[in-house]
């Protein structure tokens, strides 16, 4: 049995309005040390170079992530009942703590590591952390059984779709907390209509025919999403320039030691495996800022103009792709300005199709029930969403480069 607290907390939160704690694990794992450095990771990475008021973390996301999990818990029909208390317990910590793993900027810091978030925030919750003994203090299968739900491994198949399938708490909090920030309309959906009409049915998560229209405009969310917001071309120069800051300086450290004592916030990037618990503690994104300004006093001029672009928002130009001999030209232009095109030249490529059965897990899927108490997925129930399956994924190819080097 859980323990609750003494009265419901109440957190004001502008997607949710309300978000409900009740149990005092899931408020001792929200004050732990691990939980909280999330406050100090941006949700979008580089996004808001672009849309100025996307300043939104991931402490935000996973807060509204287990909202949407308690919900579901609490409103889906079937679902409360077919879990235990210590699975609804199990499940909503795993929507909290699915991004405890995410170093900072995300998706570059990852790239130059070979690091996955993932793997790390398992590392975290099994390993010797505060939060590891916050969970143990309650129950001590509590981090593995989370575990095993992050990594889709939990015997319970249920809990696995909760957090992470193609319809999860995880994309429908993004969508709608990453539209509101960035001030954008794109990413909105009825979620109140999505809960009304999601069931349990033979130990999968599905909707009601009748919610159908619902599962499409959330669909279109996502297609809008990424193209408008995730895959904007400015947020991609900055993660181009900031993904060849950290190369430079583990090319630098294997001539000059001295860079692992001035930059030690990126002790990771200068040994082999991932980074220690201390070492991923320490590293957020006021430690990158840090460095940033550190950079501008280097004698290395790459290292330091990399770090002056990113400071002061001197970001790359871009251009789409057209011929190869239009590459050519480019990375030419660049050699001719003096500069290393390893740093200052690179070709990105885009790709999304917002919903897909064909790499996807059967309980990833999207199913739709009948009125004859059959079920479909999702592409075989909806017409605009058969269509987007059989046309191809849409790319987006661009290279970018200092724009004093375009002729």
């Amino acid at each position: 049995m859980f323990g609750k607290l003494n009265e419901v907390k109440v957190l004001r939160d502008p997607i949710h309005e309300y978000i409900h704690i009740e149990y005092q694990v899931i408020w001792d794992c929200l004050n732990s040390p691990e939980f909280q450095r999330l406050r100090r990771i941006h949700q979008l990475g580089a996004t808001h170079q672009v849309y100025h008021a996307a300043e939104h973390s991931r402490f935000s996301h996973s807060l509204g992530v287990y909202e949407i999990v308690r919900r579901m818990v609490n409103e889906v029909e079937g679902l409360k009942e077919a879990l235990s208390e210590e699975e609804q317990i199990e499940v909503m910590l795993a929507g909290m703590l699915h991004d405890i793993g995410h170093g900072p900027f995300s998706h570059s810091f990852e790239s130059v590591l070979d690091f996955n978030h993932e793997t790390m925030g398992a590392l975290i919750l099994m390993g010797e952390s505060t939060i590891h003994d916050v969970l143990v203090s309650h129950h001590p299968d509590l981090p593995k059984n989370i575990v095993d739900i992050l990594q889709h491994k939990h015997s319970n198949p249920i809990l696995n779709q909760v957090v992470s399938g193609q319809l999860d708490a995880d994309r429908m909090d993004y969508l709608l907390r990453d539209a509101y920030f960035t001030g954008t309309s794109y990413g909105t959906f009825d979620l109140e209509r999505v809960l009304r009409t999601l069931r349990l049915h033979d130990d999968k998560l599905v909707v009601k025919e009748s919610g159908v229209h619902t599962i499409e405009d959330y669909i279109m969310a996502r297609y809008h999403m990424y193209w408008q917001v995730y895959y904007h071309p400015v947020s991609r120069s900055f993660e181009t320039i900031l993904v060849r800051f950290f190369k430079r300086l583990v090319v630098l450290n294997a001539v000059d030691p001295g860079i692992s004592k001035r930059f030690a916030m990126f002790g990771p990037f200068f040994h082999e495996g991932y980074p220690t618990l201390k070492e991923h503690f320490e590293l957020d994104e006021a430690a990158c800022l840090y460095a940033f300004t550190l950079a501008r006093k280097e004698s290395d001029e790459i290292l330091k103009d990399l770090g002056t672009r990113l400071m002061d928002r001197r970001l790359f130009e871009y251009a789409e792709v057209e011929s190869p001999q239009q590459i050519a030209a480019q990375r030419q232009n660049v050699i001719d300005a003096g500069l290393d095109p390893e740093y200052y030249f690179a070709l990105d490529m885009a790709v999304q199709r917002p919903y897909s059965p064909y790499q996807e897990k059967e309980n990833s899927l999207i199913w739709i029930l009948n009125t004859k108490n059959e079920i479909k997925e999702l592409s075989q129930a909806s017409v605009l969403v058969g269509a987007i399956v059989r046309g191809e994924n849409k790319k987006d190819e661009k290279m970018y480069f200092p724009r004093e080097t375009a002729k």
